[in-house]
């Protein structure tokens, strides 16, 4: 066995190209199956519209999708940025007071385990739609970040902090080169939650919007086509926001890998 140099590790095979193969084969499959299902029981497309169909509807409906994905997609990462900011702010906050810590996190654990969808509608009473949905989606994304980034903090070795100690690193020095880079990898995986979650509350307060008669995002136009029974662009509708849920989680994956690749375990590529 040949010796590296410190610092270094042995090179491994990659599985990033089987990673994106299979789950694209399992998706054909089953949008090939889909579409057969359909056209070989002749089932009608107010019931169940064919994958071919829905294609076809994102392209003749375009012009009325798009703009309300745009719609969508800025509320989302506004949220997801304020998101960010304050739970960043908060978690900093936390790790320097344990009394802060207990007088605040039960608020946002409360604001965690209430229901999005029960507080849709009180905000619409209070703020404008956009303002609401804003909020809403800000909700959401909050505490993942904030509980993943605080416990990042708090979990730091020991040892490490020993020995900061003994070289009498202020309290501002232990943050900056000891407890932030430690609390990287949970901070990411909040922000990959988050990520999704805060598009999850922007389309579940259009929602509320919408059945208000206000809003024009996505979920807006999910509601608008049901009032029509125009299930086809349902379809195209739902396609388009599962579609922005996986590539959000994908960018803010390759975010994670990109910052934490050269010395954190979990972003280093894995051998079979």
């Amino acid at each position: 066995m040949s010796a590296t140099e410190p610092g270094e590790y042995l090179p491994t095979r990659s599985s990033s190209g089987r990673d994106i193969i299979l789950p694209a084969v399992v998706l054909g499959g089953g949008l090939i199956a889909w579409e057969a299902v359909v056209r070989i029981g002749a089932i009608p497309a107010y019931v169940l519209p064919a994958p071919s169909l829905i294609a076809q509807t994102l392209v003749k409906d375009r012009d009325i999708l798009f703009p309300s994905l745009v719609v969508t997609l800025t509320i989302t990462f506004q949220a997801l940025f304020w998101a960010t900011l304050c739970a960043i702010a908060l978690a900093l906050a936390i790790a320097q007071s344990k009394w802060l810590e207990r007088a605040l996190m039960p608020f946002a654990i409360v604001l965690q385990v209430t229901p999005i969808i029960a507080i849709a509608p009180l905000l619409l009473v209070y703020l404008a739609p956009q303002e609401a949905v804003l909020v809403c989606a800000f909700l959401v994304a909050f505490f993942p970040i904030l509980s993943n980034t605080s416990l990042g903090l708090a979990s730091v070795d020991h040892a490490l902090l020993d020995l900061f100690d003994l070289y009498r690193a202020s309290p501002w020095q232990r943050l900056a080169y000891l407890r932030a880079p430690a609390a990287l990898p949970q901070f990411f995986t909040g922000l990959r939650i988050g990520g999704g979650l805060a598009l999850i509350g922007a389309i579940v307060a259009e929602l509320a919007a919408g059945a208000a008669g206000q809003g024009a995002g996505l979920a807006f136009r999910i509601t608008e086509a049901g009032y029509r029974l125009d299930i086809p662009r349902m379809f195209a509708a739902l396609a388009l926001i599962s579609l922005t849920g996986v590539l959000i989680y994908a960018a803010l994956a390759l975010l994670s890998h990109l910052c934490l690749r050269r010395w954190h375990e979990s972003a280093r590529e894995r051998g079979e």
